[in-house]
Formats: C-alpha cells, structure tokens, sequence
C-alpha cells in the first residue's frame, strides 16, 4: 500500500521492470520526502529511492536534475579513467532512474517533481563521528569528490538556490524576516538575534573573498554533512557523495566548513541541552589533516589561509538560517516541535562560541598541518 503522500501509480511512471512489493518512507531529510521501494525482478529484490523535489526550495527541479545527470556521468567517467572496477563505477555515484519517456523527473498530478534513483545496497551513512579516525575519513572522502570534479568542463551548473551560501543576502533575509516579525517571535531570541548582528561581518569572509577574486570559484557539493557521504558496510571506505541538489558553483571552502560543522561537535544538530555542545579539537585535526591530505593538488594559499574561518563561517550561516526561518514561520525547514528552528540556531551559535574560545588552538593545529600558510 502506497503512503498517503506518494501518489498512485506515479512509480510505474519510472523505466522500472518487475513486480513492486512494497514502498515506504525512507530517511530524516529537511528537504524532499522520501522513499524506498523493493521490487521483484526476475526473482532478485531491487530496492530503488523515490524523492518529491521541494520545489518550494528548488524553483527549477528540472536544472537541479540537469545538474545532477551531469555531475553523475562526469564522476562514473572520472572512475573508469582512473581504472575503476564494474562494481566500483556503479556504486561510484547516485544512478538516475529514468521515466519510461527519458525524462530525468515525473509530474504527479497536482503538478509535484518527482525523481528516482537505484539503491546502492551494502552502504550506510553517519549521523554523528565517533572517533578522530571517522573525522579523517570523511575529509579525505569530501576532497576526493572535489578533486572528481575539478576538471568538469562545459557552461558553469545552474545555480539550484541563488546566493545559497551568499551570508551578505542571508543576512538581508534575516533583517526582513526580523522587521516583519509576522509570528511575533523575536521578543523570545532577542541573545540569538543580538550575536547575529554582532558577527555580521566576520560572517561574510568568504563570500567576499570568493566575490573578489581572493579564492577561486569551483564545483562543490555545498551540503557536504557527514550524512551525505555513503559508506561500504564491509570495507569502510566511502562508497560516494549523496544528496547532490546543492552541487553548484561555489567556493570548496563551503564544503570543507560544513564537515567542520558537523564533525567537531558530536551533539545533535537540534540538541536542547547546549552544554554538550563543545568543539572538538582532536577531531577538527584529524579532519583538517585528511581533507588537506586530499585536496593540497589543487588547494590555493589563499583557499589554504580560510580553512579555520570555514568552519565558524558555514556554522554561523546555518545559525543564521534556521533563525530566520523561525522568524519567519518555519517554511524552510521540516520541524516537529514549534521552537525546533530556534534549538537548531542555538546549537549553531554555542559552536561558534565553543570554537572562538579555543581559536589559537585551532589555528596552531591548522599552522602545523598546513605548513604555517594558515
């Protein structure tokens, strides 16, 4: 029996063959809704992920599948130049399913986008790190991606969400969600909105540094978390990138602050008891040293100098996103609690504290492995 929200007769849209024997909710994804459906082909069960694109996020889902078919050839075609295994190139990255008309997406009928990929069996993600090694891991995983599109060539991808990481235009955002205040909820956040305002222009480092030409404008993922990165279940070893909406023009600092986010604090993202919330030396530098391991072929000086500032960077413009969109009503993001937006802000502002209490620690780690350039 099909969910309530996953349309009738919308995955035999898909150039699917065999039997279907169930479908349900799959995942905890803020975005798009999701789901996993298993299929009877010729005696073998196929398990296959079907997404409705948020198209109240993504205005063009159907640039954001462009995107994502170009970025998925390029990477399988990386692999089999490199040598790559059958089983290598087909777990190397998602493989779009799709509709029996050749088309990257199907249309429900209230006018929904709807997209299907293969299963990559044997494969798990990580919510939280739970040792230095699992840091390493991931950073050497997140500058193997980068490097797998460094060279991807032909018009720039189309922009997914404009300004994603842009905090100059989030924070424009933020003001006219806190003059309207159409919830009447500022007066509840008044220390949250307080250490936004201060940290204004620390914030938009980066983004002014990519805007002037100080760093390089490049192909990354811009959502790098620890979640979006499949692992084998036997080996270990990254299997590929996931949740690719966001792979888009930007700076590879971008990605490299958003693993700084989620691996140096091991509490939840929407943790209420901020106590726990403390950045971790020991993992940032295992971080640090096996995504600089991965990326020094083709990091700048300039890239080099900005991997500190990265990490509190992308931090506080999460910070500044999720309080917006509590000023704003929550529209954005999935919520289960009223105040949940608000949790998640403050977890984001008690890291970006935890982080500038231990900053010269942080930069003499950065100094060592990266040769006194940071």
């Amino acid at each position: 029996m099909y969910p309530d929200s996953l349309p009738h007769g919308l995955l035999r849209q898909f150039a699917i063959h065999g039997e279907l024997i169930g479908v349900q909710p799959f995942g905890s994804g803020h975005i798009n809704s999701t789901f996993v459906s298993v299929w009877n082909q010729a005696g073998v069960e196929l398990r296959y992920i079907h997404q409705r694109i948020n198209d109240a996020v993504f205005a063009r889902p159907d640039a954001v599948m462009e995107n994502i078919d170009r970025v998925t050839n390029h990477i399988r075609e990386y692999v089999r130049g490199s040598g790559g295994a059958p089983d290598d190139v087909s777990r190397c990255t998602l493989t779009i399913i799709p509709s029996w008309d050749g088309k990257l997406w199907v249309r429900d009928g209230k006018g929904g986008w709807w997209r299907t990929y293969l299963f990559i069996e044997g494969s798990h993600t990580l919510e939280l790190t739970s040792c230095p090694e699992d840091a390493r891991f991931l950073g050497e995983s997140i500058a193997h991606f980068q490097m797998q599109l460094a060279d991807l060539g032909g018009k720039l991808l189309n922009e997914t969400i404009p300004s994603f990481h842009d905090m100059e235009k989030r924070y424009l955002r933020f003001y006219d969600a806190l003059r309207a205040d159409k919830c009447n909820r500022a007066k509840d956040v008044r220390p949250e909105i307080d250490f936004m305002r201060e940290n204004e222009e620390r914030g938009a480092v980066l983004i002014r540094s990519l805007h002037s030409g100080l760093i390089p404008e490049r192909v990354c993922h811009n959502d790098a978390k620890i979640n979006n990165i499949l692992i084998d279940d036997s080996g270990g070893r990254a299997v590929c990138v996931i949740d690719l909406d966001t792979v888009m023009p930007g700076t590879v600092l971008f990605d490299f602050g958003d693993l700084v986010r989620t691996v140096s604090n091991r509490a939840a993202e929407d943790e209420i008891d901020l106590s726990t919330i403390e950045f971790d030396p020991g993992y940032f530098e295992a971080l640090l040293s096996g995504y600089v391991a991965g990326a020094r072929g083709f990091l700048t000086s300039a890239e080099t100098a900005l991997l500190c500032e990265a990490g509190r960077n992308i931090t506080q413009i999460m910070g500044l996103r999720f309080l917006t969109d509590y000023l704003d009503g929550d529209h954005y993001y999935h919520i289960s609690r009223s105040d949940h937006n608000c949790d998640r802000a403050r977890t984001q502002i008690a890291l970006v504290r935890s982080m500038d209490a231990k900053w010269d620690t942080i930069r003499t780690i950065a100094d060592t492995i990266c040769g006194g350039i940071v």
